[in-house]
């Protein structure tokens, strides 16, 4: 039995991808058969991987996808090529907008009844409304707004909780942000009312699927053991540790189940050894960053560097004298290195964790591994960064910084004060899992600086998306900014295939 999937809200497919890439031997257990994604280019990522897949084996994809990727075709000629799979991948992947003016619901019912074909209700639903809202950064950033309490995103999950209560899924997962379980609305908590909802969605659709029959969903956890058949589970207990089910960063987020009727209770997800950063990255070919408002080139780039000898801030008290000796000699080891590009070449060095997940033989580079540019005075606080991590296995809040090296925004002051914002520049720290990818990644490197003083950079969107684990033949289209926003809103791939596994028992 192959078990239809529909997708809402997919963004660059995470969730699909790990569905998709669950077999039970050599078979597809569950095959997508609609992705819903209303961003362009995270469309376009979509599409792309939806026609990937139209192959049954990587070894069946053709050579034109690998030239593709190292850009020696065009996307369009890569299609016109393969008409039959780009037509059904063009089917799968739906460029629309959940609630939009263009696409009343009758269209969105009338292409989902289509896509399950004669499913009779033994399908899955996945996917998660945009969680800007719900963020505790994007909360806190309005506090003082009027309107953000009636942000529509806010009730984007209404959308999500009409198909279920139309279409009755036989499971859903639902995934969000932590921020959920505290966020309000009208002085409600929103969560608890999700909560009511999803147990419940016809009676909470209000009429707009009258003609439904009514159904019951059990919420049940992924990390926690259920309550009696008449209990729900504490809300917090719907919140999953990534980093406690070997996928190398700590990100924690709410991940639902949602069983129709009096289906069997799932098993529990199995706690994994911890990966660090470096067991995923560190293969990867070593770039530099570039140099923004100012000539660029390799040379310029070390120079800048090497004017780290002659800075005040290198003298300040708060510059230890082991520290001081690390930059130093950190800095006689600084060679030149490439930028990197949409495919660098690379000499093949083998991952250390889940070579068999992430690796493709036939890749003949890595895609999607470029650096940003950066001011030299961020140059200055990036190497300070990496090298006070080395030297002190942590990364430095802002307290730890030479006053020479602070940057001169306005809400510093706040910050050193004690504000949650003290970790302003932050180092993803060698031999433990990252911190948390974001969407945020997309703005500005400062979250995210790599733990190579050598390389003196932020994260590439190669390996933003190895710590989300998409394995390396998967593209990011898009601008540079648009290929980091995808990254950072998505779900690990690899978190979503022991999902998956999980589900598969459940039909």
């Amino acid at each position: 039995m192959v078990v239809p999937v529909i997708d809402l809200f997919a963004g660059p497919g995470g969730l699909g991808e790990g569905f998709s890439a669950y077999r039970s031997g050599r078979d597809s257990v569950f095959k997508i058969k609609l992705s819903i994604e209303k961003d362009f280019h995270a469309h376009h990522t979509l599409e792309l991987r939806a026609f990937f897949r139209q192959f049954a084996t990587k070894d069946d994809v053709p050579d034109d996808y690998y030239d593709y990727l190292a850009g020696k075709i065009a996307r369009e000629d890569l299609f016109r090529r393969f008409p039959d799979e780009f037509a059904v991948a063009a089917k799968e992947a739906w460029h629309a907008e959940l609630g939009g003016d263009r696409f009343p619901t009758e269209a969105i019912d009338d292409r989902i009844a289509k896509a399950l074909g004669n499913s009779a209700g033994k399908w899955l639903l996945i996917g998660g409304p945009p969680c800007q809202a719900y963020s505790l950064v994007g909360r806190s950033r309005r506090f003082n707004d009027p309107l953000f309490a009636k942000d529509e995103r806010h009730l984007l999950y209404k959308h999500y909780l009409r198909i279920i209560a139309r279409h009755q899924p036989h499971v859903f997962v639902m995934e969000n942000v932590k921020g959920l379980l505290s966020a309000k609305v009208d002085e409600q908590a929103i969560f608890d009312r999700m909560l009511d909802d999803l147990e419940r969605p016809v009676d909470a659709a209000n009429g707009a699927v009258a003609e439904c029959e009514p159904v019951k969903y059990r919420l049940v956890s992924l990390v926690a053991p259920s309550g009696d058949l008449l209990g729900r589970c504490d809300p917090r207990e719907f919140v999953v540790r990534a980093e406690d089910h070997g996928i190398p960063q700590a990100r924690h987020r709410i991940i639902l189940l949602g069983i129709r009727g009096d289906a069997k209770l799932p098993r529990l997800l199995k706690t994994q050894p911890q990966v660090a950063i470096d067991d995923v990255i560190s293969d990867l070919p070593r770039l530099r960053s570039g140099l923004s408002k100012e000539d660029d080139t390799a040379e310029a780039w070390r120079e800048a560097l090497f004017s780290i000898k002659a800075s005040a801030w290198l003298q300040s008290k708060r510059i230890d004298s082991q520290l001081r000796a690390e930059i130093l000699q950190l800095l006689k080891e600084i060679e030149p290195l490439p930028r990197g590009n949409m495919f660098q070449p690379r000499t093949r060095r083998a991952i250390r964790a889940r070579k068999e997940w992430y690796d493709d033989d036939r890749l003949a580079g890595v895609c999607n591994h470029a650096t940003r540019g950066h001011i030299v005075p961020d140059l200055h606080r990036y190497f300070f960064a990496s090298a006070f991590a080395r030297v002190h296995d942590r990364s430095p809040i802002l307290d730890d910084m030479p006053a020479e090296l602070l940057p001169l925004h306005a809400n510093v002051a706040q910050a050193l004060e004690g504000s949650k914002f003290n970790d302003r520049f932050r180092v993803q720290v060698k031999g433990r899992p990252s911190t948390t990818v974001t969407s945020h990644i997309s703005k500005d490197g400062h979250y995210f600086i790599h733990y190579d003083p050598h390389q003196c950079r932020s994260l590439t969107v190669r390996e933003a998306a190895r710590l989300q684990t998409f394995p390396d033949n998967y593209f990011f289209e898009g601008p540079r900014t648009e290929q980091y926003r995808q990254v950072g809103n998505a779900v690990p791939p690899l978190l979503a295939r022991q999902i998956a596994e999980i589900i598969a028992e459940l039909f």
